[in-house]
């Protein structure tokens, strides 16, 4: 098929959810499109999953490119890197990039992920205020990081703990503030938190808990942190990791359906038929997605309806989290929280800094959520997955597949 005939496909997002579509759909039809790419970064597509990494002085960014520029020109891509789209004309079918480069499309994938939720406080917009999203990001902390000491990171979740971590490996002096009373309060229970916590400081972070900032103090750049029951720490860099909100003010401004993300069928289509979406900026059956795996099975349903092989349809599945932060093993799967009519089975060994929780509703394991010890974890959750009737293994549930296997035995 000569290229002057093929369609057009127009990825808005050169992030790793709209590349791993284009790469899915690449696999099953490879000369159907002429695919062109505009990105807001200048860079190539690379693992934003590794950006702590690279914070911590561990990888390069070269070490975390997924798809280097050769990668584009192989298959035929057209990539304007740096160069986002600012509007979609639906009526002509049109995107118009800040350049003021236009491109027509026959079908249009939008792939805007995130931004960080930057807290509404006075001295936010400081010149020291930063999110944790990309290598921009990166470069900014670590230029913090041999400029100043003080560092204070705003969100006691993944994010937040993960950028903690590595400003503590580049020598900064780190606080983590959290508004609630236990960090990573969406994947570990109470007990399982308060682990976590001891084990940071032992590492050398303050983590203040039940805290909530007032203002960003500062002349001309970043000061100090102020808390409303008065507190005030000094800090070079303040890092904000209270949560991200999905990219939409695109498909908005384009009048797409738009409620907290972009809403999408099972198909990954948006109300207009020519127009798809995956990844963060994605609201599925009320549901907006961060973790790797339902991404990447959006890709693979979004690539085989943009291939004409509708046969997929997209499910959204239990997820398991397996968390490693600063050298401590965490998992988490399926309901932690529990209500009435579960029960919890426990155990606790202090001495070896291992916890283990299982949430039980009648005979089939509906959560887990494991600390230092997380082996058992991908058994646990296949188990939650297939909804197995544990009855005849209660006893020795906590202690593993073994256990279990030698009891099935006996």
């Amino acid at each position: 098929m000569s290229s002057a005939i093929k369609p057009s496909l127009v990825v808005v997002g050169n992030g790793m959810a709209g590349m791993r579509t284009v790469e899915e759909l690449l696999a099953l039809a490879p000369d159907l499109y002429d695919i062109t790419v505009f990105g807001a970064e200048p860079r190539v597509n690379y693992n934003r999953i590794m950006l702590s990494p690279v914070l911590a002085g561990e990888k390069t960014f070269d070490a975390i490119v997924l798809h280097p520029r050769s990668w584009y020109e192989e298959h035929g891509i057209t990539l304007h890197a740096g160069d986002p789209v600012v509007a979609i004309d639906r009526k002509r079918r049109i995107v118009r990039a800040r350049s003021g480069r236009q491109v027509q499309y026959d079908r249009l994938l939008l792939a805007t992920g995130s931004q960080p939720f930057i807290v509404p406080v006075p001295g936010a917009d400081l010149p020291g205020v930063v999110g944790f999203r990309d290598l921009d990001d990166v470069d900014t902390m670590l230029q913090a990081a041999r400029d100043g000491k003080h560092a204070i990171v705003i969100g006691g979740g993944l994010l937040g703990l993960e950028a903690a971590n590595g400003l503590l490996r580049q020598g900064m002096d780190v606080t983590v503030v959290h508004l609630t009373q236990s960090l990573l309060n969406q994947q570990l229970d109470v007990d399982a938190s308060l682990l976590l916590k001891a084990a940071l400081e032992r590492r050398g972070l303050r983590i203040l808990l039940g805290a909530q900032t007032e203002a960003i103090l500062g002349d001309g750049k970043v000061g100090g942190v102020r808390f409303k029951d008065g507190l005030e720490l000094p800090a070079d860099l303040v890092v904000m990791a209270a949560g991200v909100r999905p990219n939409v003010a695109l498909a908005r401004d384009a009048g797409l359906h738009v409620e907290r993300a972009i809403v999408v069928d099972d198909t990954l289509q948006s109300y207009d038929p020519r127009v798809y979406a995956v990844g963060e900026c994605v609201q599925h059956r009320k549901a907006t997605f961060g973790l790797v795996a339902p991404i990447w099975e959006q890709a693979r349903v979004c690539a085989a309806h943009l291939a004409g092989l509708g046969h997929r349809r997209y499910v959204q599945q239990a997820t398991a989290t397996k968390l490693k932060v600063t050298g401590i093993d965490l998992y988490s799967a399926g309901d932690i929280v529990g209500g009435p009519g579960t029960q919890d089975l426990v155990l606790r060994d202090r001495r070896a800094g291992v916890y283990k929780r299982l949430v039980l509703e009648g005979n089939r394991i509906t959560g887990a959520v494991l600390y230092g010890d997380v082996l058992d974890g991908p058994w646990y959750f296949d188990l939650i997955q297939r909804g197995a009737d544990i009855s005849a293994l209660r006893d020795r549930l906590l202690f593993g597949p073994a256990m279990c296997e030698e009891a099935q035995a006996a």
